[in-house]
């Protein structure tokens, strides 16, 4: 609710006019949804009974737009006028094998400050925000990317249909890096868009909490182990152990880490179904696979830009 108005009002203001506004309530508590109901009529508002988490919620929107173009926003952004017409003019010069297109978020409260330019994925399943906390005058050159920050992103239709869309066991984080990965392993592309400037809060709707240290470290393993062979996790088995080992360091609360860990145990079954499929249709060799990851060795005072 603290940010619904601005996000909103941002893109009344758009100078694409051709779209429709889709929002999903995650059954939020703060009226939001009686909000919009009455200062913007013209949007449609569905309701989970429960919460969901993100990918249920995406998913849901997902099947109820029509058009060519599905394009992502979270509340707590506020995008530039000529956002969306970005997004959409890089679309539409671009093949279909380019399936996605990262915005240039900006950090809502030091504008002047870059929180994401695409997001990139390292061999032990995190992922670190592109060009985070470098002036907001670099990353200005139009170019491929690892993934795109779903909090705000345009899809094609046709992308989302062959991916599956966002993975649902993930419920919450890592859901859009795992979404790319697995649209890169279908022989799909992302694109970062410099132009498509969004201011974003960040984190602004789910502070760090034992949760979302829960939820990261369990999806982590499920991207991994869903998505990479099993004799390339082995070959790189210390650097993978290594980066977990850091991350439980960063965020100082083992406890919550290690339910990461035992949450993981029920979700094995669909990771290895996925695994099938996945295996199946990859167009990557090895090495191509492994060219997409960023190869910096993070230390753990270094990962304030992990996603």
């Amino acid at each position: 609710m603290r940010w619904l108005k601005g996000c909103l009002d941002g893109l009344a203001k758009q100078e694409y006019k051709d779209f429709q506004v889709i929002i999903v309530d995650d059954a939020s508590t703060d009226g939001s949804k009686e909000f919009i109901q009455v200062k913007y009529p013209q949007i449609i508002v569905q309701s989970n009974r429960e919460q969901r988490g993100f990918a249920v919620t995406v998913n849901k929107g997902i099947k109820s737009a029509t058009t060519e173009y599905i394009v992502l926003l979270n509340t707590d952004t506020v995008p530039s006028p000529g956002w969306l017409q970005s997004l959409v003019t890089e679309a539409d010069k671009n093949p279909q094998e380019v399936g996605s297109f990262a915005s240039k978020m900006l950090q809502m409260d030091q504008p002047d400050i870059i929180d994401d330019a695409g997001d990139l994925l390292l061999i032990d399943g995190s992922a670190m925000k592109r060009g985070h906390g470098k002036p907001a005058g670099e990353y200005n050159t139009s170019c491929e990317v690892f993934s795109a920050c779903a909090g705000a992103a345009l899809y094609r239709r046709k992308f989302l249909e062959e991916t599956g869309g966002f993975d649902e066991h993930f419920e919450s984080y890592l859901e859009d890096v795992d979404l790319g990965l697995r649209g890169h392993l279908l022989g799909y592309s992302c694109i970062f868009v410099p132009t498509a400037e969004i201011l974003h809060y960040g984190h602004g709707s789910a502070i760090p909490t034992d949760r979302y240290i829960k939820l990261v470290t369990r999806n982590r393993l499920m991207l991994l182990l869903k998505s990479f062979p099993l004799h390339l996790l082995v070959h790189n088995l210390f650097l993978i152990l290594k980066g977990m080992g850091n991350h439980v360091i960063a965020c100082r609360k083992p406890l919550a880490s290690i339910s990461g860990y035992v949450s993981f145990l029920p979700c094995i079954p669909h990771v290895f179904k996925e695994k099938k499929v996945l295996h199946a249709r990859n167009v990557l060799s090895d090495s191509e696979l492994l060219n997409l990851l960023a190869d910096r060795d993070i230390p753990p005072r270094e990962q304030e830009g992990n996603r």
